[in-house]
């Protein structure tokens, strides 16, 4: 007990330094990982994400209880959530807030009876398109702008989808890539204290494709800024 007294004094600094990183992580900001395409083009595959996990709340550390509340996830918001039903950590964009109706016919999306407006895009380097070739657009409805993707011959069942309505204390969050993404139209609704953060950045990113090579363009990159989704 003496010596572990001891080995503690004599790195107290150090431990206090781990602490207050491991406090901060939990409850300020984070980052995370995406290892799946189900937010392409917006996230790329080997990108590492900036997570505000102040953005919505203020959070007793280490755990998912609200000590103040700042704000809600508004549509657009890209966020993230440790999913019960998914039984993982997702990142998926919120598409409808509590009230809304939301349906999908044939990949066009409606919120409150509204249909979205699309215009074609041109994406390159997304390496899923040699196996499965995909048509980008740029979806705009109900105050939301980005970019979605769309295989062109593997077109997800969940194409059609509701109308369904968003109860109170849940969103409905869907992935940019919508025919790959598993999301609302499979899990139902995600409940509010499940979401823990905003992230609008890339940290940094790094190339599967090419030898795990950094990509400098998508350093601190924002997202759902069209140029930098394009590259």
């Amino acid at each position: 007990m003496r010596a572990l007294l001891q080995l503690l004094s004599r790195n107290k600094g150090f431990i206090a330094f781990m602490l207050g990183m491991i406090v901060f992580r939990s409850a300020c900001a984070d980052w995370s990982v995406v290892p799946t395409g189900s937010m392409q083009p917006t996230i790329r595959i080997g990108d590492r994400i900036l997570v505000d996990k102040a953005a919505y709340d203020i959070r007793l550390p280490l755990t998912h209880i609200s000590l103040i509340h700042l704000a809600d996830p508004q549509r657009g918001d890209i966020v993230v959530l440790d999913s019960h039903a998914a039984h993982e950590r997702l990142v998926k964009r919120v598409i409808g807030v509590p009230g809304d109706e939301v349906a999908l016919r044939a990949n066009v999306l409606y919120v409150n009876g509204t249909p979205a407006t699309y215009s074609p895009v041109t994406v390159t380097g997304i390496h899923d398109d040699l196996q499965d070739p995909a048509s980008y657009e740029m979806e705009r409805v109900a105050g939301m702008q980005h970019l979605i993707r769309l295989s062109l011959y593997r077109p997800s069942e969940k194409r059609d989808f509701g109308p369904v309505t968003v109860p109170a204390g849940q969103y409905l969050l869907m992935g940019d890539d919508r025919d790959i993404s598993m999301d609302s139209r499979y899990f139902g609704f995600f409940p509010r204290k499940e979401i823990v953060g905003r992230s609008r950045y890339v940290a940094l990113s790094l190339d599967p494709d090419n030898d795990y090579l950094p990509r400098k363009r998508r350093f601190a990159a924002r997202l759902d800024d069209s140029g930098n989704a394009l590259e």
